[in-house]
């Protein structure tokens, strides 16, 4: 949910922003990056970041013990997208990649993009069956 819609609802449906609501637009307005890690022990971690260098820096560092990048270390950058403007793109297309199977993840770092096409067409295929074969 974009914080236009929020402010909008609180405002009765105004499209204005409040002053009691916090202004976002400095985390919307920077360059954010997602990216994709393959770490030591072959998997893979999604990520986004508004500084990729920092970022690539404190996952080889291993600033946060409790990442899941802490004991796959080294990590080495296999792919990153182009800049989109607002965090919540960056944060939606994170997620989205976090969901995938790793032969899509395979194929996007491969720029195969017609193989993930085919992918997702295999897995609705699949969904479909298996709907129909479940006893209602």
């Amino acid at each position: 949910m974009s914080y236009s819609f929020l402010a909008e609802r609180r405002n009765g449906g105004l499209p204005f922003r409040s002053r009691s609501v916090p202004s976002l637009d400095k985390y919307n307005s920077m360059p954010y990056i997602v990216y994709i890690l393959e770490c030591s022990d072959g998997s893979y971690y999604t990520g986004s970041t508004d500084d990729i260098s920092k970022r690539l820096w404190q996952h080889d560092q291993g600033v946060e013990s409790s990442s899941y990048t802490y004991s796959r270390r080294p990590v080495k950058l296999a792919w990153a997208s182009e800049e989109t403007q607002h965090y919540y793109d960056a944060l939606r297309w994170e997620r989205q990649i976090k969901g995938w199977s790793r032969v899509k993840k395979q194929a996007l770092i491969r720029g195969e993009f017609d193989v993930i096409h085919e992918i997702v067409k295999a897995e609705r295929k699949s969904r479909e069956l298996k709907k129909r074969k479940s006893p209602r």
